[in-house]
């Protein structure tokens, strides 16, 4: 039974130590590691007009007068 328990513990300390690796922060931020990601993308380039175009939807007219 003790060279069982051993095996076990063994086991368990590998894993937590891959564990550890997975969650333990990184040096770089998040927004480090993903710079460049999506250099000339013109999927990215579409999603950034259509949000600019979404978000001057929502902008009151500058032509239009308001009424005092």
């Amino acid at each position: 039974m003790p060279e069982q328990l051993e095996d076990r513990v063994t086991l368990l300390e590998a894993e937590v130590a891959r564990l550890k690796e997975k969650v333990e922060p990184s040096s770089k931020p998040w927004w480090e590691r993903i710079a460049g990601t999506f250099a000339d993308s013109p999927a990215y380039e579409e999603a950034m007009r259509l949000g600019r175009e979404y978000r001057e939807s929502l902008r009151p007219d500058s032509t239009e007068q308001t009424e005092e």
